[in-house]
C-alpha cells in the first residue's frame, strides 16, 4: 500500500526512520523544484508539498514534515525547527528558552500521501519536554534536545529500535496505515 507512494524526502534519516519503522523498503526522490512553504503548521506545509510533488512528478506521492512545538513559545518554531537548527543549533534554542519556566513541548510528525484527487493527512503527536542541555547522539537534528513523557533520556540517548517504538513519527505512520485500509 504505502510502497505505491513515491516518497518525496531530501532527508535519508527520515527515509531510514520511516522503512525501520513500517518493515518496508520505501522508495524515495528528491524532486528539483519543490519549495516548500514557510509555516509553523505543519499540516500546511505537507499539503502544499504534496500537491506540488504530485504536479511535478504526475504519480502518487508521500510526503513528510516534522516539527517540534515549546509550549512556551505558542507554537514555534512548529515546522520551522529545521531553520532554528541551522542558524542557532540546538543548543541556541535551548539558550533561549532560558528564563521561561515553561519546558514542554510537543514532537509532530505529518505524512500525506496524494494520489492527484484524495489527499490523506495523518498526524502522531508525542508530548514531553525540552532537556536543560544537549544529550546524546543518536537519531538527528532536534532528538538530543526532546524527552518524551514518561521517559527520562532525550530521543538522541535511545536507541533507534526503541526511538522508533515511540516516536511522533511511529504514530503517524500508524495513523496513515489505517486511513489507507
Amino acid at each position: 500500500m504505502l510502497n505505491q507512494f513515491k516518497f518525496v524526502t531530501g532527508n535519508p534519516n527520515k527515509v531510514r526512520e520511516a522503512s525501520e519503522i513500517l518493515g518496508l523498503t520505501l522508495e524515495s526522490v528528491q524532486v528539483e523544484g519543490l519549495f516548500e512553504i514557510q509555516s509553523p503548521d505543519i499540516d500546511a506545509v505537507v499539503r502544499h508539498k504534496a500537491k506540488q510533488a504530485y504536479s511535478i512528478l504526475e504519480c502518487p506521492v508521500m510526503v513528510e514534515d516534522s516539527g517540534l512545538v515549546f509550549h512556551a513559545w505558542n507554537g514555534l518554531p512548529g515546522a520551522l525547527v529545521k531553520w532554528f537548527e541551522e542558524t542557532v543549533s540546538c543548543e541556541g534554542m535551548l539558550k533561549m528558552l532560558e528564563g521561561f519556566d515553561d519546558r514542554g513541548a510537543t514532537a509532530i510528525c505529518c505524512f500525506a500521501v496524494y494520489d492527484g484527487k484524495d489527499m490523506k493527512i495523518a498526524r502522531g503527536e508525542v508530548n514531553g519536554s525540552l532537556s536543560n542541555s544537549i544529550c546524546g547522539s543518536n537519531g538527528f537534528g532536534w532528538d538530543v534536545i526532546f524527552i518524551p513523557e514518561e521517559y527520562e533520556q532525550t530521543y538522541g540517548e535511545m536507541a533507534a529500535k526503541e526511538k522508533n517504538a515511540i516516536s511522533h513519527r511511529k504514530r503517524a505512520l500508524d495513523k496513515l496505515k489505517q486511513e489507507l485500509n
